[in-house]
């Protein structure tokens, strides 16, 4: 059987399907899995032992036998601490093929066998009965489908199909209950993830103010939940409005309700400002008396504990529908809707004289339909993309990098997707302004965002090697211009497909055409991580089971293609320090076309500071002119401690080594060797370090 993976194209901006073989998928499975970061998580697995013990010794306190469903077993960890604890008999059930053969060994390996049988299942398809998977229904429930949303995963439908079909009334259940709780805040930084702001731009004729039009800025935007971890969002970016309340929880010892309803909480704000925000996270309670407690709660609610890191729960940033001022003291009602999958936030104002019990008369105004976007900008514009167009000192850049360049009779093209840069020129005067969107024509033109630019800007409904003289009037081009940015980039280089388009226009260029950015270079560091590392180390044992399978699993995964890739992650969020200086590895000239020989080069780089090699970090500079450039990665360092700061609206690359090193002594430093091929066929970039 052949599978057809969907892969960016860095030599023509776009997803191409390509052919795999069949144990592809699921190697990327495995590979990409939280699998490591899950048996590394501490308080989770202590937590769910404790938990799991107590129901195992309350049913046999009442002299019954202990048979323990465990649904989405994974490495079968949760089965064989109910087993050790002494349960009767346990049904784990793993939907994954691969996974569920893992766990197989794993419990053998650990001497359970006799005591846990694995079925490779889909819960709702499991059948009770003396010829069924299972002989009986089960009185103890355990389960980990919960994801940073808790029901994003499908919890609820397979709770509900569990008590209906799988488990006896009244069974034990760990974890027993969760509960979500909010905080309304204001916030400029994470609402520039939702909203388009006003663009100020000094023109030869005076300031113009782009602003965004009103669809836009009443948008609901998207439903899907942004999950972030909260933790790594300084204090100064937030100011809460609320105290932290309690939204909704749900007890999984009794049958699970998961068809749409909705939950409504009374607010005061502590103080008056601008509520854009919902944060969001939740607790699991492993027991009934709420005694054994594993909570995502995020720095400022539990100042005194250690936290756990994990990247398997997050915490959930919601949008408001729309900014809704409001003022200390005053009542508001916070709504929380929800579908099997997924929460969405609103908020109303409690009217003159109402109390909790006549909020019933707000039944009417609850929204019970998801948001819908209907101004196509959240549609093409992803959460760190409004970040990035709303990034006010680095279109400043871009404005001056313009300035420099554009002439009164300056031809301009402008090859970015949904990009503000074509508004920008023609604003600072370019005679003619024209826009190739390669990834995404049907989503956005630059005039929706002012409505007297219809004849200014034109749309090439092209792709850059279709465009034909016609399409530009018969002019050449004087000015061609990108950020560069395409939406099917993934990886920090996949953004150079603007080199290939400029090489497919190069015939409409004029003969003393300016390219902005004029080049670009491709930067790496060694770095230690704080956390971040742990999705990729082994683990070998777990609360004292043997799970080597699952690392020997995840270490061949890796080798089957992705050892020699590096993968995107957004490093605002995962705290790392510097080993080494930051150095340039190669560079892309954009005033001359893609040659046809690959770049590649080869060096090694002196580890400066104590600690542990993880890997090396990898991004992109673009030079936009004579002394302006943009960085996609590292914006300053520390000298002394190394500590980083980010790019927070782009993804890194991340190279994960294989085995890591501990550089001591200084006085001789340590280096890493690397080999980096730039392949000008496939615009992919191959690379090798050798500790």
């Amino acid at each position: 059987m052949k599978i057809f993976c969907g892969r960016a194209n860095p030599t023509t901006g776009s997803m191409e399907w390509l052919e795999e073989g069949e144990d592809y998928d699921y190697h990327q499975e495995i590979a990409r899995s939280r699998y490591a970061d899950m048996l590394h998580d501490k308080d989770r697995n202590v937590k769910y032992y404790q938990g799991i013990r107590a129901a195992v010794s309350r049913v046999k306190e009442r002299g019954e036998k202990a048979i323990v469903l465990d649904i989405g077993t994974g490495t079968g960890l949760l089965s064989m601490m109910a087993a050790s604890a002494g349960a009767d008999f346990c049904y784990a059930i793993e939907v994954f093929k691969p996974m569920a053969n893992a766990a197989v060994k794993i419990v053998e390996k650990n001497g359970f066998s006799d005591k846990i049988k694995v079925i490779n299942k889909h819960s709702t398809e499991v059948t009770v009965g003396p010829d069924g998977d299972m002989q009986c229904r089960a009185n103890i429930l355990v389960t980990e489908l919960f994801d940073t949303e808790l029901i994003g995963e499908g919890a609820l439908p397979t709770y509900e199909h569990a008590h209906r079909n799988l488990v006896q009334e009244g069974c034990e259940a760990v974890p027993h209950r969760a509960t979500v709780y909010v905080q309304l805040v204001e916030s400029r930084r994470m609402w520039s993830w939702k909203k388009l702001f006003p663009v100020h731009v000094e023109a030869g004729d005076g300031e113009k103010i782009l602003i965004p039009p009103s669809e836009m800025e009443n948008c609901p935007g998207v439903p899907s939940v942004c999950d972030i971890q909260l933790n790594q969002m300084p204090s100064s970016d937030f100011s809460t409005l609320s105290d932290v309340v309690t939204m909704f929880s749900v007890d999984f010892s009794k049958p699970v309700q998961s068809a749409s309803t909705y939950y409504r909480v009374q607010l005061e704000p502590v103080k008056s400002g601008k509520a854009q925000i919902v944060l969001s996270w939740w607790d699991i309670d492993m027991d009934p008396l709420g005694t054994i407690n594993c909570t995502m709660a995020p720095y400022w609610v539990k100042p005194t504990s250690a936290l756990q890191w994990r990247d398997h729960w997050m915490q959930c940033v919601y949008f408001l529908p729309r900014e809704e001022p409001v003022v200390q003291g005053e009542k508001l009602y916070l709504t929380a809707c929800r579908d099997e999958y997924s929460v969405w936030y609103s908020l109303q104002k409690a009217r003159e004289g109402e109390n909790e019990a006549d909020g019933e008369e707000h039944k009417a105004d609850v929204c019970v339909e998801s948001p819908v976007c209907r101004c196509r900008a959240h549609l093409l514009w992803n959460r760190p993309r409004f970040g990035e167009l709303n990034d006010q000192s680095r279109t400043r850049q871009y404005i001056s990098s313009l300035r420099k360049v554009l002439k009164t009779d300056s031809v301009c093209l402008c090859i970015s997707d949904g990009s503000l840069l074509p508004v920008l020129a023609h604003y600072l005067g370019a005679k003619q302004v024209q826009c190739m969107q390669p990834s995404r024509t049907d989503l956005y033109h630059p005039h929706d965002l002012s409505n007297h630019l219809e004849d200014k800007i034109k749309i090439i409904e092209a792709r850059p090697e279709l465009l034909k003289p016609s399409h530009l009037e018969d002019k050449k081009i004087s000015v061609l211009v990108g950020e560069p940015f395409f939406t099917t980039s993934l990886l920090p280089w996949h953004n150079l497909y603007f080199w290939y388009a400029r090489t497919a226009v190069s015939t409409h260029l004029a003969s003393n055409v300016t390219v902005l950015p004029q080049s670009a270079s491709l930067h790496m560091m060694i770095v230690e991580f704080q956390d971040l590392w742990r999705i990729r180390s082994p683990c070998g044992t777990c609360e004292g089971f043997d799970v080597q399978t699952m690392d020997d699993m995840i270490k061949d995964s890796l080798n089957f293609r992705e050892s020699k890739e590096a993968e995107p992650h957004p490093l605002w969020e995962y705290p790392c320090k510097s080993l080494s200086d930051p150095q340039e590895v190669l560079t892309f000239d954009f005033t001359k076309t893609v040659p046809q020989h690959c770049l590649s080069t080869e060096g090694s780089v002196k580890l400066l500071r104590k600690g542990k090699s993880h890997g090396a970090v990898l991004w992109m500079k673009y030079h936009l002119a004579a002394d302006i450039s943009v960085s996609t990665g590292l914006m300053q360092m520390s000298n002394e401690k190394g500590n980083c700061e980010w790019n927070p609206h782009c993804k890194q690359a991340v190279y994960f080594f294989s085995s890591v090193i501990e550089s001591e002594i200084l006085s001789d430093p340590a280096a890493v060797t690397y080999t980096i091929n730039f392949d000008t066929k496939t615009g992919e970039i191959a690379m090798d370090f050798k500790l």
